[in-house]
């Protein structure tokens, strides 16, 4: 990245001059890597934007209003990212129909109960490839048949799937697929959307005007350095990734063994096999979480995704899933990545277990 901070300063959308040519060749560089790591027929069904929260919303947003007259419907789950939830709620509030799907107590949707649920309004489905609070991945493949079966455009928010299990929208039958760089060791504030131009042609209206960048999809001036960044770390990560992959689980899995033999009143949420290798989301019994992570600030731990901001009332994928509000209470994801070992899996396990043991009994759980 370092070089398009200062050297190679120039903005890709100048087309007069070496700046500009040097600017414009390393964003198409990137455009392609990146297309390439998702399966993606075409660079140009790439489209740059802030990040997995824009591409939400300009995938959501962009499908409706392009569509038919404002009578349409959106189909999503009851887990989904609020960037989807709320980009949903907000089309409802101009007359758009918002249908959510619940899911089973393992977090997975039912391919079969999404189908009777489209009807001849449905224009979009968005269903996440994977949980960001309990790291369950949902069956795309058979959702995308559903959909092309169905003539209905397929969105996934995808942010924590890329670069950590294979992605390929080809395959899946994915039409909208949001993600961006910092979920997998890039640079923050740069995201992508793909947007598939064949088979079907997509159509999007654009959330803002203003010099028609990225084939008028999303104008601004395009961040080279986060752009080349993203690229690089898509790669890094593809590089090694079935055995990241297998190696995290296998932490993740010594880690709900020792807590799950270690603890009574210990509960997993979110499907035992279909999960984010480096995700583990359990409840403990007779505590609360935010006063195990104050115990515990040694370790890089998270309670707030199992609240609602600012709130003390437990998440809508904990309520979705039917975790009673007081084991969701005590709630807590443990996040593995590239720097962890199995010596500090360990030491967290030892930890844990010293600290809910600790709490239960002043508590007199």
């Amino acid at each position: 990245m370092a070089p398009y901070w200062t050297r190679s300063f120039g903005n890709p959308a100048s087309a007069t001059h070496r700046y500009g040519w040097e600017a414009e060749a390393a964003v198409e560089d990137a455009r392609e890597r990146i297309a390439r790591a998702i399966g993606a027929a075409d660079p140009s069904e790439i489209v740059f934007t802030s990040g997995t929260t824009e591409s939400d919303n300009l995938a959501i947003q962009g499908v409706a209003r392009a569509g038919r007259a404002r009578d349409g419907a959106i189909a999503t789950t009851a887990i989904e990212h609020p960037a989807v939830l709320d980009t949903c709620r907000a089309l409802a509030g101009e007359g758009f129909e918002q249908g959510v799907l619940p899911v089973d107590p393992d977090g997975l949707v039912d391919p079969a109960a999404l189908e009777a649920m489209l009807g001849p309004r449905t224009l979009l489905v968005s269903v996440g490839a994977a949980n960001s609070e309990i790291g369950v991945l949902q069956p795309l493949e058979e959702i995308g048949e559903i959909c092309r079966r169905r003539g209905v455009a397929f969105h996934s928010d995808a942010a924590q799937a890329v670069g950590k299990i294979p992605i390929d929208v080809e395959r899946l039958g994915v039409d909208l697929l949001s993600f961006c760089a910092h979920k997998l060791y890039g640079p923050k504030g740069i995201g992508a959307l793909y947007v598939r131009r064949k088979r079907p042609r997509l159509r999007l209206a654009p959330l803002l005007h203003g010099g028609g960048h990225e084939r008028g999809r999303r104008s601004g001036t395009l961040p080279v350095p986060l752009i080349v960044g993203f690229a690089h770390a898509v790669e890094l990560c593809l590089e090694d990734q079935g055995a990241e992959a297998k190696r995290l689980a296998g932490l993740r899995d010594h880690l709900w063994e020792r807590l799950s033999g270690g603890l009574p009143g210990v509960r997993r949420n979110g499907h035992a096999l279909r999960r984010l290798p480096g995700n583990l989301h359990v409840a403990f019994e007779g505590v609360e979480a935010d006063a195990v992570i104050a115990s515990l600030r040694e370790f890089a731990l998270s309670a707030g995704s199992a609240c609602a901001s600012g709130s003390g009332e437990p998440s809508h994928v904990l309520r979705a899933i039917g975790l009673p509000d007081a084991l969701a209470r005590g709630a807590l994801r443990v996040g593995l990545g590239r720097a962890n070992t199995l010596d500090q899996i360990d030491r967290l396990a030892d930890r844990l277990i010293e600290e809910v043991g600790r709490l239960r009994e002043r508590h007199g759980a």
